[in-house]
């Protein structure tokens, strides 16, 4: 349960311990203290305890993945995809970082009363689409209406199953002292887009969000026979938080090179124009691996079939916990998770 819901509004009414405030998105650290500090101790058992983007089950031998997710982004339409493709990919790629196959998706629907019916088609075209192309089926869910005024248009709920294809799970307590630390691709894309669709901003490239499957390029390094230590996309809250959440949970310090962090020129003329940081910044289509450093030019070449791959940091030796970014100048500085996330309402 890493991801937590994208707002948490209180009722208002204080108490004792005072009331939920709004902590948007899973990536900043008044959400991570929300999830750990109140959801995960109510539910207590092994499979949260891995802090991983979905749980594993062995029933009757068959290793299993599964995860669930909600999708509130404004606009629902936005340069690269829509809130239909948002979810179902991002059900196909939580199931991915977990070494899984897609396999059967679940939809919930809540919807405004007034909301278009054509826009409604679009987006049940889209998410039809979007799981169709990686061979994964909608076969079940659910659809409510809300009063007009109480759905902001329509949210999107998803779980998704499916069968576990790598040799052992890539989950964060795998992650070794060692290990070499590789992103699929540039960052900062979707969170972007979406900023800039908000803005009625345009750019002389075209900005497109990076709503993309992630399992091709995990099942090439799968039937490779990559050792994937551990999987992480790098949704709400950046590379930021994909690395501050390892770190954190296995307790080992991640050395990262911050000039190898590929960041495209729009999206970062975009940063500066929002005034943003571009490892905060959310996306849908990238991902980090932790692989074993003798496998790591392997690894980098299959990742870079689907995208612009790098290498990007090692994991290091001593057990602080932290993340630490080096520049080109050789000066050092731990990353933190802000408090809140730089941007609401982005999935």
């Amino acid at each position: 349960m890493t991801h937590g819901p994208d707002s948490a509004p209180g009722d208002g009414s204080g108490g004792s311990e005072g009331a939920v405030q709004m902590a948007h998105g899973g990536g900043g650290r008044m959400m991570q203290d929300l999830i750990h500090g109140v959801i995960r101790p109510a539910f207590p058992n092994q499979q949260l305890e891995h802090n991983h983007d979905g749980a594993f089950f062995t029933p009757q031998g068959a290793e299993l993945a599964f995860t669930s997710d909600g999708h509130v982004v404004q606009p629902l339409f936005f340069p690269g995809g829509d809130i239909g493709s948002l979810a179902i990919n991002g059900a196909i790629n939580d199931l991915a970082m977990c070494g899984a196959e897609p396999g059967q998706i679940s939809v919930s629907l809540i919807i405004e009363e007034g909301f278009s019916i054509a826009d409604l088609r679009r987006i049940a075209a889209s998410m039809g689409s979007a799981a169709a192309a990686m061979g994964a089926c909608i076969v079940t869910g659910d659809t409510k209406v809300v009063e007009r005024g109480k759905g902001d248009g329509i949210f999107v709920s998803t779980s998704a199953v499916g069968p576990v294809r790598s040799a052992s799970r890539p989950v964060p307590a795998a992650v070794r002292p060692g290990d070499s630390i590789l992103l699929s691709g540039d960052i900062g894309r979707h969170g972007v887009a979406i900023m800039a669709a908000r803005a009625g901003l345009t750019f002389g490239s075209p900005l497109l969000s990076d709503c993309a499957p992630l399992w091709p390029t995990v099942r090439a390094l799968i039937e490779r026979g990559i050792e994937l230590h551990c999987l992480r996309d790098l949704t709400r809250g950046g590379l930021a938080a994909g690395l501050i959440e390892v770190a954190e949970t296995v307790l080992l310090a991640v050395e990262v090179e911050n000039a190898a962090i590929p960041v495209s020129e729009p999206v970062r003329s975009a940063c500066e124009l929002f005034g943003l940081d571009a490892i905060h910044v959310a996306n849908e289509g990238r991902f980090i691996a932790f692989v074993p450093s003798d496998q790591e030019a392997e690894a980098l070449a299959l990742m870079r079939r689907f995208g612009d791959a790098r290498w990007i940091g090692r994991v290091g030796e001593e057990q602080s916990g932290a993340v630490v970014l080096q520049s080109p100048y050789g000066t050092r500085r731990r990353l933190r998770l802000p408090n809140g996330e730089q941007m609401p309402r982005i999935c």
